[in-house]
């Protein structure tokens, strides 16, 4: 009876044993830490030969899905609403699991939109930064192929667009900050871009509202754009650019507005003589006859 009474007890010990063993393991597992996410340091563009190069730099690896795709319109994640990226046409960049944050939500890979002076890379946005899932919009002057590729030391995710066009030189015309403010005119300074003929003046439009790129940003420039969205409906016709702004224009008392700067780059071209801007209602103070015009909600 002893003998069956120690044996007993110790396979309840064992018991005791292996339960206490399996507790420990699973309190153990509980209190594991989650896998970091890949946090993005940089973004950097460059053109060569045949194709523009845009690079996202991780610390911590290559996320471990890294998709790349033309859409139609950019939406922001979480929030559903449409991301404004300047381009005929845009890729939606999407990395996950990774962040673009510190554990203090600051930025951790500089401006989260930024522009870039190179024949087929225009834009890129931050489109979202949401539990582990990081986007962007990358607006470009025309859909071309791209070709998607990894590196490592440090770890990269590359995207190569095509640039099989030739492009020709145009010039556009931000505010300089530091003139403005000493009263020294001009008050715009001329900056070159590159874009596809025969749409001169439409590439040159658009790149206006692009913006400065970070080097231009440094040096002092800006794009004032009067709450304007963007454009369309640009023609020419007898010496006459008409553009229609979208958007709230608003002048905002301010005696600079976007017009100061869209009358110069479009009269770069030997058949403007004169510009006439319209509001988002099609409306501008003198449609008719051979003068330059702005709409009344960009009177000063």
């Amino acid at each position: 009876m002893f003998k069956l009474r120690s044996a007993l007890a110790s396979l309840a010990l064992i018991g005791l044993g292996l339960g206490t063993m399996t507790a420990a393991t699973a309190e153990a597992a509980t209190a594991a830490p989650a896998p970091v996410a890949p946090v993005l340091t940089k973004i950097t563009a460059a053109h060569h030969t045949g194709y523009d190069r845009l690079v996202f730099t991780f610390k911590g690896g290559v996320p471990s899905q890294h998709t790349v795709r033309y859409v139609s319109q950019v939406i922001g994640d979480p929030s559903g609403r449409p991301v404004s990226v300047v381009g005929s046409a845009k890729l939606l960049v999407r990395f996950v699991p990774a962040a673009g944050h510190n554990d203090q939500g600051r930025v951790t890979y500089g401006p989260t939109s930024r522009t870039f002076a190179l024949p087929g890379i225009i834009q890129v946005v931050q489109a979202g930064d949401f539990e582990s899932v990081l986007s962007f919009g990358v607006g470009v002057a025309r859909t071309e192929p791209f070709h998607v590729f990894t590196l490592t030391g440090p770890s990269r995710v590359v995207i190569d667009l095509r640039t099989p066009y030739a492009t020709v030189f145009v010039r556009d015309y931000f505010l300089n900050v530091h003139r403005f403010a000493s009263g020294r005119q001009p008050y715009v300074q001329a900056v070159s871009r590159r874009v596809i003929p025969p749409k001169t003046a439409f590439g040159a439009m658009q790149r206006l509202f692009a913006g400065p790129t970070q080097a231009e940003l440094a040096g002092g420039m800006r794009f004032v754009s009067s709450r304007a969205t963007g454009f369309k409906n640009l023609s020419i016709r007898d010496g006459v650019a008409r553009i229609q702004l979208t958007g709230k224009i608003s002048s905002g008392g301010s005696t600079f507005t976007t017009a100061n700067e869209i009358m110069p780059t479009l009269k770069q071209f030997p058949s403007v003589h004169w510009v006439k801007i319209y509001d988002q209602f099609g409306r501008t103070e003198r449609p008719a006859g051979h003068s330059d015009s702005i709409p009344f909600s960009l009177e000063p």
